[in-house]
């Protein structure tokens, strides 16, 4: 792109750019990576403009650049709010990880959030498998009769949502007694 022929064009394109991201800035507390699709997916949507991908990728490189500077994004938080409330939900760390890499965060910001979690919580895992078990009704929660019914039903959702073999075992052989004892401690 040659600037001085498309200065207008370019400044137009940038301002525009800045203007969408503002926008979303204000509904959400997206990621850098989430932020840079949305601008690209935006921009071949609305723009009609004759620039190339690599120019557009460029302008919006330099608007997240400048939005970092700002500190109107940032990875390192993103990561840990998002790890918070995925703990609190129930996820495992590795569902945690997953979701996390899923969204575009870098690893080091998400090995740093499991880290703090790790450092701040006692037996995350097994604490989240127990709000899971709530939250679905397995385990300790189905009546006596009905578990060894649906034992391997019930391994096959812990699984799913990241928890070990071992983990697994362990929360679904608790009693109800002992259950509702954890269940009220958390």
């Amino acid at each position: 792109m040659n600037p001085i022929i498309n200065k207008k064009d370019f400044e137009e394109l940038s301002t525009n750019l800045k203007d969408l991201a503002y926008s979303y800035l204000e509904k959400y507390n997206p990621s850098k990576q989430q932020l840079k699709v949305y601008l690209l997916k935006k921009y071949l949507t609305k723009f009609n403009s004759s620039n190339s991908k690599k120019e557009v990728s460029k302008i919006i490189d330099e608007i997240l650049n400048s939005l970092e500077k700002n500190k109107l994004i940032n990875d390192s938080l993103y990561s840990d709010s998002k790890a918070r409330m995925y703990l609190r939900r129930g996820y495992s760390l590795n569902k945690i990880h997953q979701s996390l890499k899923m969204k575009g965060v870098d690893q080091v910001h998400i090995k740093d959030s499991i880290e703090k979690i790790k450092k701040k919580q006692i037996e995350p895992d097994f604490v989240s498998a127990l709000k899971l078990c709530k939250r679905r009704r397995i385990g300790a929660i189905r009546p006596e009769a009905n578990r060894e019914l649906f034992y391997k039903k019930d391994m096959g959702i812990l699984a799913r949502a990241g928890f070990s073999f071992e983990m697994s075992k362990r929360v679904l052989s608790l009693d109800s007694e002992e259950f509702k004892k954890l269940i009220k401690i958390i």
